[in-house]
């Protein structure tokens, strides 16, 4: 078994799985993967097990029905967690985080600059490829906005490609956490933030998917925006 786990949660993603999985699992450094399905009815989590025969190290955990990403996130960190893995890793499965970046936020981790990492678009310019204007502006001032509620040092406190040490994870309630979209990554930094760990970004080219559909929804960025200021809330009433 691998120290680090990268946690790829599913909902039809079929076209992009299987080559996720390999293109994870032919990198130099050993990642075990864990793929947390939402009963995807595209048939995403057969694919996965017939990966598990080519691959080893290759995990499933199906989940009932979709409830979002959050909560199939939190579902894989138990897991982690109950498995002792040293290193955990966020990475969304349609190629829009480059799997060969994995060893550079592993690196971060291992070499103890950070207890958490983030690949981020924003640190050095903006690096997103294939995102209408639109999107990329509402991207960037969701995190100037989140940077200025919260006051968090972090230029993309929206990023889903992040990396934990154990503790990190550890150290978090979990059934406090109820977000599910750009709230959830919010929130998992912000809670790590205010417990004083140690957060790395380092430069990242994040490229919109090719295949599948996109999981955006007005729901989630409203989440977003309104999720912030209910989380700056708590942290001044002292019900974080």
């Amino acid at each position: 078994m691998s120290q680090s786990l990268v946690i790829i949660p599913t909902y039809n993603e079929a076209e992009n799985i299987r080559e996720i999985i390999r293109s994870v699992k032919q990198l130099p450094e050993a990642f075990d993967i864990l793929v947390v399905d939402d009963n995807s009815p595209d048939g995403t989590a057969d694919l996965v097990k017939e990966s598990q025969t080519e691959f080893p190290g290759v995990f499933l955990l199906l989940r009932d029905k979709k409830e979002g990403l959050g909560k199939a996130y939190i579902a894989g960190f138990k897991w982690a967690l109950e498995r002792d893995y040293d290193f955990i890793f966020e990475m969304d499965a349609d190629f829009s985080h480059n799997p060969s970046d994995l060893p550079s936020l592993l690196k971060v981790l291992k070499d103890d600059e950070a207890d958490m990492v983030i690949g981020s678009r924003y640190i050095s310019g903006v690096n997103v490829v294939n995102w209408p204007l639109s999107r990329v502006i509402l991207s960037y001032l969701a995190s100037v906005y989140v940077r200025v509620i919260t006051g968090m040092k972090i230029m993309d406190t929206t990023a889903g490609f992040v990396g934990y040490k154990k503790k990190v994870l550890a150290s978090l309630n979990f059934e406090k956490i109820h977000f599910v979209g750009y709230g959830f990554q919010i929130e998992m930094k912000y809670r790590a933030w205010k417990k004083g760990f140690r957060i790395k970004e380092i430069p990242i080219i994040f490229i919109n998917r090719m295949k599948g559909q996109s999981k955006m929804t007005g729901g989630i960025i409203s989440e977003g925006i309104w999720g912030v200021l209910l989380l700056k809330w708590k942290s001044i009433t002292g019900r974080l």
